[in-house]
């Protein structure tokens, strides 16, 4: 079982990971949305296409843009569609 935890709580968890780039993309149902907070960023991957983002909400703390997924991947990266990775502090494992 892969688990994303921050600040020591439990954020996603799921044994249907897909690795990219070195980053576990997790099954969107996989996440807790109650920690999610919208994120206007977005940022764009040559090969993956346009990322948006979530901040993280634990606890009274913000991680912001901690969190991101790629609602119309590009082809190549059709496995990451409907799945969310983590950074900033996130620990996976």
């Amino acid at each position: 079982m892969i688990e994303a935890r921050w600040n020591g709580t439990l954020i996603a968890s799921s044994d249907d990971t897909v690795i990219v780039e070195g980053n576990h993309y997790f099954p969107a149902d996989a996440v807790d949305p109650a920690l999610l907070r919208p994120s206007s960023t977005t940022t764009v991957c040559p090969w993956k296409g346009t990322a948006h983002y979530h901040h993280l909400h634990v606890d009274g703390a913000d991680n912001r843009d901690a969190a991101w997924y790629y609602p119309d991947p590009k082809a190549k990266a059709e496995s990451i569609r409907g799945r969310i990775a983590f950074w900033k502090g996130v620990k996976v494992g």
